[in-house]
Protein backbone atom coordinates (compact mmCIF):
# COMPACT_ATOMS: atom_id res chain seq x y z
CA UNK A 1 0.00 0.00 0.00
CA UNK A 2 2.60 2.45 -0.80
CA UNK A 3 1.47 5.51 -2.44
CA UNK A 4 3.99 8.09 -2.44
CA UNK A 5 2.75 11.54 -2.70
CA UNK A 6 5.09 14.31 -4.30
CA UNK A 7 3.53 17.67 -4.56
CA UNK A 8 -0.50 17.99 -4.57
CA UNK A 9 -1.24 21.72 -4.31
CA UNK A 10 -4.21 22.54 -2.44
CA UNK A 11 -6.74 24.75 -3.78
CA UNK A 12 -6.51 28.54 -2.45
CA UNK A 13 -2.98 28.12 -0.91
CA UNK A 14 -1.00 27.87 -3.81
CA UNK A 15 1.88 25.60 -1.17
CA UNK A 16 2.48 22.27 -2.65
CA UNK A 17 1.27 19.70 -0.02
CA UNK A 18 3.38 17.74 1.32
CA UNK A 19 6.42 19.55 0.06
CA UNK A 20 5.88 23.39 0.61
CA UNK A 21 8.94 25.75 -0.46
CA UNK A 22 11.06 27.55 1.68
CA UNK A 23 14.83 27.76 2.54
CA UNK A 24 14.83 23.97 3.70
CA UNK A 25 15.65 21.70 0.99
CA UNK A 26 13.53 18.24 0.50
CA UNK A 27 14.71 14.68 0.37
CA UNK A 28 13.64 11.22 0.99
CA UNK A 29 15.67 8.83 3.01
CA UNK A 30 15.80 4.82 3.34
CA UNK A 31 14.89 3.47 7.13
CA UNK A 32 13.48 0.97 8.46
CA UNK A 33 12.51 -0.60 5.51
CA UNK A 34 10.20 2.39 3.98
CA UNK A 35 10.88 5.43 2.42
CA UNK A 36 10.64 9.13 4.83
CA UNK A 37 10.72 12.12 3.33
CA UNK A 38 12.56 15.15 5.18
CA UNK A 39 13.17 18.82 5.16
CA UNK A 40 16.31 19.52 6.16
CA UNK A 41 17.94 22.86 6.64
CA UNK A 42 21.58 24.00 8.27
CA UNK A 43 24.55 22.51 9.56
CA UNK A 44 25.85 21.58 12.95
CA UNK A 45 24.85 19.19 15.42
CA UNK A 46 21.79 17.28 14.04
CA UNK A 47 18.20 18.08 15.46
CA UNK A 48 15.69 16.11 14.16
CA UNK A 49 11.82 17.33 14.84
CA UNK A 50 8.70 14.83 15.04
CA UNK A 51 5.54 16.21 14.08
CA UNK A 52 2.18 15.20 15.78
CA UNK A 53 -1.35 14.68 14.53
CA UNK A 54 -3.13 15.69 13.18
CA UNK A 55 -0.17 17.55 11.18
CA UNK A 56 3.30 16.82 8.58
CA UNK A 57 6.27 18.16 8.73
CA UNK A 58 5.64 21.54 7.99
CA UNK A 59 4.12 22.02 11.08
CA UNK A 60 8.19 22.81 12.24
CA UNK A 61 8.72 25.27 9.76
CA UNK A 62 9.57 28.44 12.45
CA UNK A 63 11.97 26.22 14.09
CA UNK A 64 13.61 24.84 10.86
CA UNK A 65 14.64 28.19 10.49
CA UNK A 66 15.66 29.63 14.26
CA UNK A 67 17.60 26.17 14.82
CA UNK A 68 19.59 26.61 11.42
CA UNK A 69 20.08 29.92 12.15
CA UNK A 70 21.38 29.03 15.76
CA UNK A 71 24.13 26.63 14.29
CA UNK A 72 22.05 23.29 14.00
CA UNK A 73 21.52 20.47 11.45
CA UNK A 74 17.62 20.93 11.60
CA UNK A 75 15.84 17.72 10.06
CA UNK A 76 11.86 17.51 9.94
CA UNK A 77 10.52 14.25 8.90
CA UNK A 78 7.13 12.80 7.97
CA UNK A 79 6.14 10.09 9.71
CA UNK A 80 5.25 6.88 8.61
CA UNK A 81 2.06 7.13 6.69
CA UNK A 82 2.10 11.11 6.91
CA UNK A 83 3.21 13.87 4.52
CA UNK A 84 5.91 12.81 1.83
CA UNK A 85 6.17 9.10 3.82
CA UNK A 86 5.71 5.58 2.88
CA UNK A 87 2.38 4.63 3.34
CA UNK A 88 2.85 0.91 4.39
CA UNK A 89 -0.16 -1.66 5.66
CA UNK A 90 1.57 -2.03 8.93
CA UNK A 91 3.98 -0.86 11.26
CA UNK A 92 2.06 1.77 13.63
CA UNK A 93 3.24 0.48 16.73
CA UNK A 94 5.18 2.57 18.43
CA UNK A 95 8.08 0.49 18.77
CA UNK A 96 8.71 0.43 15.30
CA UNK A 97 7.47 3.97 14.62
CA UNK A 98 10.57 4.82 17.18
CA UNK A 99 12.84 2.26 14.88
CA UNK A 100 11.76 4.52 11.72
CA UNK A 101 13.24 7.85 13.56
CA UNK A 102 15.93 6.18 15.10
CA UNK A 103 16.92 4.64 11.35
CA UNK A 104 16.05 8.14 9.72
CA UNK A 105 18.71 9.20 12.28
CA UNK A 106 21.67 6.74 11.37
CA UNK A 107 20.69 7.48 7.12
CA UNK A 108 21.52 10.69 7.37
CA UNK A 109 24.69 9.62 8.65
CA UNK A 110 24.95 11.10 12.48
CA UNK A 111 26.02 9.35 15.32
CA UNK A 112 23.15 10.90 17.37
CA UNK A 113 20.99 13.37 17.13
CA UNK A 114 18.96 15.82 19.63
CA UNK A 115 15.02 14.54 19.50
CA UNK A 116 12.00 17.41 19.71
CA UNK A 117 8.62 15.41 19.42
CA UNK A 118 5.27 17.36 19.65
CA UNK A 119 1.70 14.76 20.27
CA UNK A 120 2.68 11.77 19.10
CA UNK A 121 5.92 12.83 17.75
CA UNK A 122 6.63 13.48 21.44
CA UNK A 123 5.52 10.16 22.48
CA UNK A 124 7.82 8.38 19.84
CA UNK A 125 10.73 10.31 21.16
CA UNK A 126 10.22 9.70 24.57
CA UNK A 127 10.14 5.61 23.05
CA UNK A 128 13.12 6.31 21.00
CA UNK A 129 15.09 7.89 23.83
CA UNK A 130 14.39 4.87 26.21
CA UNK A 131 14.90 2.37 23.18
CA UNK A 132 17.67 3.53 21.41
CA UNK A 133 19.79 5.83 24.22
CA UNK A 134 22.70 5.73 22.23
CA UNK A 135 21.59 7.39 19.26
CA UNK A 136 19.85 10.13 21.49
CA UNK A 137 21.89 13.28 22.81
CA UNK A 138 18.86 15.25 24.08
CA UNK A 139 15.12 15.11 24.51
CA UNK A 140 12.66 17.58 24.07
CA UNK A 141 8.92 16.95 23.74
CA UNK A 142 5.81 19.18 23.77
CA UNK A 143 2.31 18.32 24.71
CA UNK A 144 2.67 14.37 25.48
CA UNK A 145 3.73 13.02 28.81
CA UNK A 146 5.90 10.24 28.92
CA UNK A 147 3.83 7.08 27.63
CA UNK A 148 3.27 5.44 31.15
CA UNK A 149 2.31 8.03 32.65
CA UNK A 150 -0.56 8.56 29.31
CA UNK A 151 -1.48 5.08 29.90
CA UNK A 152 -1.77 4.73 33.36
CA UNK A 153 -4.07 8.29 32.89
CA UNK A 154 -6.32 6.80 30.19
CA UNK A 155 -7.49 3.87 32.16
CA UNK A 156 -7.75 5.34 35.39
CA UNK A 157 -8.23 9.11 35.19
CA UNK A 158 -11.24 10.66 34.32
CA UNK A 159 -10.63 13.67 33.06
CA UNK A 160 -7.72 12.47 30.90
CA UNK A 161 -10.08 9.81 29.28
CA UNK A 162 -12.71 12.37 28.44
CA UNK A 163 -9.69 14.77 26.81
CA UNK A 164 -8.74 12.21 24.91
CA UNK A 165 -12.17 10.81 23.72
CA UNK A 166 -11.21 11.52 19.99
CA UNK A 167 -8.41 8.86 20.86
CA UNK A 168 -11.37 6.53 21.83
CA UNK A 169 -13.42 7.65 18.82
CA UNK A 170 -10.80 6.17 16.43
CA UNK A 171 -11.64 2.64 18.08
CA UNK A 172 -14.62 2.17 15.32
CA UNK A 173 -13.56 0.92 11.81
CA UNK A 174 -13.37 2.77 8.67
CA UNK A 175 -15.92 5.96 10.14
CA UNK A 176 -12.78 7.50 11.60
CA UNK A 177 -11.12 8.11 8.38
CA UNK A 178 -14.17 9.10 6.60
CA UNK A 179 -15.17 11.52 9.12
CA UNK A 180 -11.88 13.12 8.93
CA UNK A 181 -11.43 13.62 5.12
CA UNK A 182 -15.42 15.01 5.08
CA UNK A 183 -15.68 18.54 3.64
CA UNK A 184 -12.63 19.26 2.52
CA UNK A 185 -11.16 17.83 5.80
CA UNK A 186 -13.09 20.13 7.94
CA UNK A 187 -12.54 18.09 11.22
CA UNK A 188 -8.94 18.69 10.95
CA UNK A 189 -9.48 22.57 10.61
CA UNK A 190 -11.90 22.12 14.20
CA UNK A 191 -9.66 19.84 15.99
CA UNK A 192 -6.52 22.27 15.10
CA UNK A 193 -8.74 25.32 16.51
CA UNK A 194 -10.38 23.30 19.50
CA UNK A 195 -6.84 22.39 20.93
CA UNK A 196 -5.27 25.53 20.49
CA UNK A 197 -4.88 28.67 22.75
CA UNK A 198 -5.80 32.02 21.25
CA UNK A 199 -2.60 32.09 19.14
CA UNK A 200 -3.75 29.19 17.38
CA UNK A 201 -2.01 28.46 13.65
CA UNK A 202 -3.06 31.02 11.19
CA UNK A 203 -6.07 30.18 8.40
CA UNK A 204 -3.79 29.12 5.84
CA UNK A 205 -1.75 26.73 7.79
CA UNK A 206 -4.80 25.51 8.91
CA UNK A 207 -5.88 25.10 5.22
CA UNK A 208 -2.76 23.52 4.49
CA UNK A 209 -3.47 20.70 7.24
CA UNK A 210 -6.67 19.66 5.76
CA UNK A 211 -5.31 19.12 2.62
CA UNK A 212 -2.54 17.19 3.55
CA UNK A 213 -4.83 14.93 5.29
CA UNK A 214 -6.90 14.25 1.96
CA UNK A 215 -3.68 12.54 0.55
CA UNK A 216 -4.76 8.90 -0.13
CA UNK A 217 -4.84 6.83 2.49
CA UNK A 218 -3.66 9.14 5.07
CA UNK A 219 -6.16 9.38 7.09
CA UNK A 220 -5.80 5.32 7.68
CA UNK A 221 -2.40 5.53 8.89
CA UNK A 222 -2.66 8.57 10.83
CA UNK A 223 -4.98 6.90 12.94
CA UNK A 224 -3.55 3.74 12.80
CA UNK A 225 -0.98 4.49 16.15
CA UNK A 226 -3.74 5.92 18.02
CA UNK A 227 -5.59 2.58 17.28
CA UNK A 228 -3.07 0.54 18.56
CA UNK A 229 -2.31 2.53 21.95
CA UNK A 230 -5.88 1.80 22.73
CA UNK A 231 -5.97 -1.81 21.69
CA UNK A 232 -2.71 -3.38 23.00
CA UNK A 233 -3.86 -2.04 26.39
CA UNK A 234 -4.41 -5.57 27.51
CA UNK A 235 -3.00 -7.56 24.83
CA UNK A 236 0.79 -8.77 25.46
CA UNK A 237 2.26 -6.24 23.00
CA UNK A 238 0.86 -3.38 24.50
CA UNK A 239 2.02 -4.81 28.29
CA UNK A 240 5.69 -5.72 27.12
CA UNK A 241 6.04 -2.51 25.89
CA UNK A 242 4.45 -1.06 28.63
CA UNK A 243 7.12 -2.73 30.31
CA UNK A 244 9.89 -1.89 28.19
CA UNK A 245 9.25 1.95 28.79
CA UNK A 246 10.35 1.28 32.47
CA UNK A 247 13.43 1.99 31.10
CA UNK A 248 14.49 5.76 32.51
CA UNK A 249 15.26 8.46 30.42
CA UNK A 250 18.91 9.35 30.46
CA UNK A 251 19.95 12.01 28.20
CA UNK A 252 18.74 15.94 29.06
CA UNK A 253 15.31 16.56 28.78
CA UNK A 254 13.12 19.35 28.03
CA UNK A 255 9.45 19.05 27.98
CA UNK A 256 7.43 21.89 27.16
CA UNK A 257 3.71 22.61 27.26
CA UNK A 258 0.66 25.01 26.79
CA UNK A 259 -1.10 25.98 29.79
CA UNK A 260 -4.13 26.02 27.64
CA UNK A 261 -3.59 22.46 26.67
CA UNK A 262 -7.14 20.71 26.39
CA UNK A 263 -6.07 17.59 24.59
CA UNK A 264 -3.45 17.02 26.75
CA UNK A 265 -3.46 18.15 30.66
CA UNK A 266 -0.19 19.78 31.82
CA UNK A 267 -1.19 18.49 35.25
CA UNK A 268 -0.72 15.07 33.45
CA UNK A 269 2.25 16.00 31.69
CA UNK A 270 4.29 17.42 33.64
CA UNK A 271 4.60 14.55 36.12
CA UNK A 272 6.63 12.73 33.14
CA UNK A 273 10.21 14.01 34.80
CA UNK A 274 10.13 10.52 37.22
CA UNK A 275 10.79 8.45 33.92
CA UNK A 276 14.36 10.84 33.65
CA UNK A 277 17.20 10.23 35.23
CA UNK A 278 19.38 13.06 33.99
CA UNK A 279 19.26 16.95 33.86
CA UNK A 280 15.14 17.43 33.69
CA UNK A 281 13.73 20.92 32.81
CA UNK A 282 10.15 21.84 32.81
CA UNK A 283 8.44 24.87 30.82
CA UNK A 284 5.16 25.63 31.15
CA UNK A 285 4.02 28.40 28.54
CA UNK A 286 1.23 30.41 29.74
CA UNK A 287 -1.96 31.33 27.70
CA UNK A 288 -1.12 28.89 24.82
CA UNK A 289 -2.75 25.40 23.62
CA UNK A 290 -1.78 22.19 22.07
CA UNK A 291 0.45 23.38 19.52
CA UNK A 292 2.78 26.27 21.56
CA UNK A 293 5.44 26.03 18.65
CA UNK A 294 2.95 26.74 16.30
CA UNK A 295 0.96 29.93 18.69
CA UNK A 296 4.32 31.32 19.91
CA UNK A 297 6.89 30.39 17.68
CA UNK A 298 9.56 33.23 18.57
CA UNK A 299 8.65 31.81 22.78
CA UNK A 300 8.82 28.29 21.49
CA UNK A 301 12.38 28.36 19.21
CA UNK A 302 13.76 30.50 22.09
CA UNK A 303 13.13 28.27 24.90
CA UNK A 304 14.50 25.09 22.74
CA UNK A 305 17.51 26.35 21.37
CA UNK A 306 19.00 28.09 24.61
CA UNK A 307 18.31 24.39 25.97
CA UNK A 308 20.27 23.16 23.11
CA UNK A 309 23.42 25.67 23.73
CA UNK A 310 23.51 25.30 27.58
CA UNK A 311 25.84 23.20 28.79
CA UNK A 312 24.39 22.98 32.38
CA UNK A 313 21.08 22.20 31.20
CA UNK A 314 19.94 21.15 34.69
CA UNK A 315 20.41 24.55 35.69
Amino acid sequence: MNLPERSRRPSGTGIPVPRPEGPWTHRDVAANGARFHIAELGDGPLVLLLHGFPQFWWTWRHQLTALADAGFRAVAMDLRGVGGSDRTPRGYDPGNLALDVTGVIRSLGEPDAALVGHDLGGYLAWTAAAMRPKLVRRLAVASMPHPRRWRTAMLTDLRTSKSGGYIWGFQRPWLPERQLVADDAALVGRLVQQWSGPGLPDEQAIDVYRRAMQIPSTAHCAIEPYRWMVRSLARPDGIQFNRRMKRPVRVPTLQMHGSLDPAMGSRLAAGSGEYVEAPYRWRLFDGLGHFPHEEDPAAFSTELVNWLKDPEPDR
